[in-house]
């Protein structure tokens, strides 16, 4: 197995072509709308290949966007050129921006990656630093209902020169959902080659994630359904966080 997103890099788009980025964009806009202070500057933890980072930059948004794989960052530098957006190659644990940003984004569950929970308290106290007074910090995660469902799944994604199996196992103990991936693609020479890669996401309850964010220093804390303005429905798989830093 190779480091996570290595391998997967130069396929991940073709593998998550079902993900509605303009939903998410759409979605993230109307907190960015409804927050305190104006949203121009923002700060993307977890870009990943640039999909969303792409369409907010094209919206008028100042990205920066950040993410620890070195090979996804360079899918996303192709993808955004000439739209103006930093890239910082960095562990989330350990953001630092050159100047304050209105808003600290984080999407697609890259919250539940942060398998420590200590270096999740820093990445919230990172964002909260990053943060301009007023500014808003949002992000998703996959709730513990959505990891324990999938402990013995086997996933599936393929084209025709790209077949990807996905298996999930869930340890109780650890509170881990750890996916082993193998990845075949077909070679410009008609070969089929094979890499995987293993992953791991974590499940945090709500509770922990507010405080920690509370220990952070955000105190305006709000919690909304999947790509919605209301609460989590009991059981939900999905659930976005808000949270304001003073002004």
């Amino acid at each position: 197995m190779t480091d996570a997103y290595t391998a997967l890099a130069r396929c991940y788009d073709r593998l998550t072509a079902d993900v509605d980025y303009g939903k998410w964009a759409d979605y993230v806009e109307r907190h960015f709308r409804a927050a305190e202070r104006p949203v121009r500057r923002v700060a993307e933890l977890g870009c990943g290949t640039g999909s969303l980072t792409r369409l907010l930059a094209r919206r008028g948004y100042e990205m920066t966007a950040v993410d620890l794989s070195p090979d996804m960052l360079a899918v996303a530098d192709q993808k955004c050129a000439g739209l103006g957006v930093r890239f910082v190659c960095q562990d989330m644990s350990r953001l630092a921006l050159l100047e304050p940003a209105d808003a600290v984004l984080s999407c697609l569950d890259s919250v539940n990656y942060v398998t420590r929970p200590a270096a999740l308290r820093r990445t919230f106290q990172r964002a909260h630093q990053a943060l301009a007074p007023g500014g808003l910090f949002l992000f998703d995660v996959k709730t513990p209902a959505a990891l324990e469902g999938a402990d013995g799944q086997t996933y599936l994604d393929e084209d025709e020169d790209l077949f990807c199996v996905w298996r999930g196992e869930y340890s109780p103990k650890r509170r881990v959902c750890g996916y082993g991936l193998d990845l075949f693609v077909r070679e410009g020479d008609g070969s089929w080659s094979r890499s995987g890669e293993y992953h791991e996401e974590r499940a945090y309850t709500m509770e922990e994630l507010e405080g920690f964010l509370r220990e952070a220093g955000f105190q305006q804390i709000e919690r909304y359904g999947d790509k919605t303005m209301r609460p989590p429905a009991e059981g939900a798989y999905r659930v976005f966080f808000a949270a304001r830093k003073d002004s």
